[in-house]
């Protein structure tokens, strides 16, 4: 289903667009040309306070690709008065004082990224720079950055309502697992003690909320508002006061969801999907064991419905099927009690129990609440916002940003900017679900689109604005390149729908994957005059793709800059199942199509595959035929990425918990192996580099280990050279990337040394050679035409 359709039928429920509200008085003033950071900006405004000021662990930049300018710039054109606090010193209450006392709120944001994401690499190294600073300068924000802005802005004013948002909120809005203390930490409302949290895109619900604090409402008034968690004691229950609970192994029972194929469809789900009323009842309950339900439906007097579930005799298939009755309430009536924290903190069944229905409750048409004691105190979460209409989107990326960062900043350059300045975000969302990514916890699997002519407009406005525009648009794309406009063929279907993925293990029969919408907009993007060239470098789906061949043939003959990038993120098939990723057998189709039409224009151009070292489910062997498939391939990875768990995701919970949350948990289950030690970290990292010296002792004593030396030698079957103490006496492999050049003549003029690469072209995790390298010779100096700086989406240089 579309998210219009969703939205108009919450529309009918009363639910209002988010321009059809009453603005606040304060819409008299005029549209600020900066969101205010000082009190002499608020002077020449006009402006006594701010009705809300956003506190942003980010610079301010007022673009739409930044969280804090969009939730400002949206409250402004509501009427409301908007100040920005970016990156204040946290140390004292003093600079969260700098624009006053907030008439209405604070709005706190650890910035476009988790804080401590991006503070620190995957193996908890600090990093040494933040593209999301003034050039690029580090510890410009605390870890945790969310949890102390809260704390400051209390000291500072602790009468002042705290909204907390962005995705250090969305994806810590429960007991989660954090990597970086490797424990499970209870919800970020307990630490940082906010009034509400949003989570998700939280338009709809910045809106609701402002405006009712506005008008004097209190927040046991908000306590239905979509996309909203919240703290409740034993004195706010009666906010719920008509729920009626459920015990959160009711929801995941055996009868209830496994017996299925698809892990997420629930019993009463399946009328309306012929392909789950397709499954003979035999593949559907092979291997049913009955298990005894230990809590039942709370409150079940109030419940007005039942469901009957058949479940299959496998002793004797040839007797009647037995038949359970039990009640369900509404789902609009029904809040799910999950494991309380002490539990999930001391449990790791509990908590992949936990995480497991977290995620079969994303679908903004079925989800109910859940609700997680920490303590004596109640953790709420209402159900997923209601996803925004195409009115919508173009509503919020027309308002009037300067598309420029604050001028406070002079001639600094925050690199996050640069990177998207001359780039256009078409949709939001993701329904590829894959297990490491966060994507559908925060921006929800339904695809949110913006209309042609607002994404047209916006290059316009690039071409005429920009002074860098040199006629390249260098992305159109978003969480992924390829699935504008893409949904569910039937409303009755998604309805019911609770798959956390549209596209594993196979692409459902129900989703429409036509992409002439996609193919229409490059088109008339690229008549556009003035414009040159369009680029995609947001990350391709090319299992969707494959499905439309007009497509793929439009990418490539018009839209790749000789390199596009791909991510099939690992070769073997145990480990694609833990990530929610397809096969390499789609990727040879989707190779086999690139380098046709790749021909067809008369083009050279590469795919660059991005793969994942060291996520759950792999093991070392895993990791060997992936360097097997990578050298028979030809291709080197010149910076690789091991996992990284981040908060909330499948993965994480397969990486805290050793348990496989995508099936049926329980004391029993499988167990899923986990790469925890730094030393295997390294190892797996490794084998995606196997063709850096530095590397072979570690490689060549687990090949030996595994029981495959034929691997060690001089042929072309293997995978590294045998000892040799002269050649990896020296290092004889250079990265192509250095900083932000090439390496080769680049490198001579910098250090009046000789360069011995032949780097083709230095890319962020993987990439293809030409003419790779035999090992035990130095590669010879490269010729011209052969190398070029770091890439930057335009073709390889011609040379004469």
């Amino acid at each position: 289903m579309s998210a219009e359709t969703i939205a108009n039928k919450a529309f009918k429920q009363g639910t209002k667009a988010l321009f059809d509200y009453d603005k606040h008085w304060a819409s008299c003033f005029e549209p600020a040309p900066f969101l205010p950071m000082s009190r002499a900006e608020m002077d020449a405004l006009g402006w006594d306070a701010c009705d809300v000021i956003i506190v942003s662990g980010d610079a301010y930049v007022d673009h739409p690709s930044f969280g804090m300018a969009i939730i400002g710039r949206l409250l402004e054109s509501q009427g409301f008065r908007v100040g920005i606090i970016a990156q204040p010193d946290w140390t004292s209450k003093d600079a969260f004082m700098t624009l006053g006392k907030p008439t209405i709120a604070w709005g706190v944001t650890a910035g476009n990224m988790d804080s401590m994401i991006n503070r620190y690499t995957a193996d908890r190294r600090i990093r040494s720079d933040d593209a999301y600073s003034p050039d690029n300068a580090p510890d410009k924000r605390p870890d945790r950055a969310a949890v102390v802005y809260s704390q400051r802005c209390r000291e500072a004013y602790p009468d002042v309502p705290i909204i907390l948002g962005g995705i250090e909120g969305s994806l810590r809005r429960i007991a989660h697992y954090d990597y970086w203390s490797d424990k499970v930490r209870r919800s970020i409302l307990m630490d940082s003690r906010a009034d509400i949290l949003l989570y998700g895109n939280a338009e709809r619900a910045i809106v609701d909320v402002v405006h009712a604090l506005a008008k004097g409402y209190r927040f046991e008034d908000l306590a239905k508002v979509r996309g909203t968690a919240y703290l409740s004691t034993q004195t706010k229950k009666h906010w719920q006061r008509d729920m009626i609970e459920i015990a959160s192994n009711d929801v995941d029972t055996v009868g209830r969801v496994d017996p299925i194929i698809n892990p997420y469809v629930m019993m009463e789900d399946v009328g309306d999907c012929h392909i789950e009323q397709e499954k003979t009842l035999e593949s559907q309950y092979k291997g049913f064991v009955a298990d005894k339900v230990e809590h039942k439906v709370l409150n079940a007097d109030k419940v007005a419905e039942s469901q009957d579930i058949q479940v299959v005799n496998l002793k004797d298939p040839n007797k009647n099927a037995l038949k359970h009755k039990r009640p369900l309430p509404p789902r609009d009536k029904t809040v799910i009690r999950l494991p309380d924290f002490e539990q999930v903190k001391s449990d790791p069944v509990l908590y992949a129990h936990a995480n497991r229905i977290l995620h079969l409750e994303t679908n903004p048409h079925n989800a109910r609440a859940l609700v997680q004691r920490h303590g004596d105190i109640d953790v709420w979460l209402n159900p997923p916002p209601i996803p925004l209409t195409m009115e919508e989107m173009d509503y919020i990326f027309d308002l009037p940003y300067a598309r420029l960062p604050h001028p406070s900043y002079g001639n600094a350059r925050i690199p996050a900017y640069d990177m998207i300045k001359l780039s256009v975000n078409i949709m939001r969302g993701c329904f590829g679900g894959c297990t490491f990514c966060s994507i559908t916890e925060h921006e929800g699997r339904i695809i949110q689109n913006r209309s042609e002519e607002s994404i047209l407009g916006e290059i316009k406005k690039i071409r005429d604005t920009e002074p860098s525009f040199t006629g390249v648009i260098s992305d159109l794309g978003g969480p992924t390149a390829n699935m504008y406009r893409l949904h569910c063929k039937d409303d009755a279907i998604e309805k019911n729908c609770r798959k956390p993925s549209c596209v594993y293990p196979d692409i459902c029969d129900n989703l429409l994957t036509d992409h002439s919408h996609l193919t229409q907009l490059y088109r008339k993007a690229r008549d556009i005059k003035g414009v040159k060239k369009i680029l995609i470098a947001s990350g391709l789906r090319y299992d969707l793709a494959v499905k439309d061949p007009e497509y793929v043939k439009e990418l490539v003959t018009h839209h790749v800059g000789g390199y596009l990038k791909i991510a099939p993120e690992h070769s073997e098939t145990n480990v694609l199942s833990k990530m929610m990723k397809p096969g390499m057998g789609t990727y040879d189709t989707f190779k086999q199509m690139f380098d046709k039409y790749s021909r067809e224009a008369g083009k050279e151009q590469y795919l660059i595959p991005y793969f994942i070292a060291a996520h759950p489910g792999t093991t070392d062997n895993d990791m060997m035929n992936l360097a097997i498939w990578l050298k028979r391939n030809g291709f080197r990875a010149d910076q690789v990425q091991a996992f990284y768990p981040s908060p909330m995701a499948t993965a994480t919970t397969m990486y805290h918990t050793a348990k496989d949350p995508l099936h049926k948990v329980t004391r029993d289950s499988e167990g899923v192996e986990i790469v925890k030690s730094g030393k295997q970290r390294k190892l797996h990292k490794a084998y995606l580099r196997y063709h850096d010296p530095k590397n072979w002792a570690l490689l060549r004593q687990s090949l030996k280990d595994l029981g495959r030396e034929d691997l060690i030698g001089h042929g072309s079957q293997c995978l590294i050279p045998p000892y040799n103490p002269k050649l990896e006496g020296e290092d004889i492999y250079q990265s192509a990337r250095k900083k932000n050049s090439s390496a080769g003549g680049d490198s001579v003029k910098r250090n009046g040394k000789a360069d011995n690469s032949n780097s083709n072209n230095g890319q962020s995790k993987s990439e293809k050679k030409p003419t790779p390298t035999s090992f035990g010779k130095k590669p010879n100096k490269p010729k011209k035409g052969n190398f070029q700086t770091q890439h930057t989406g335009l073709p390889p240089r011609k040379t004469k």
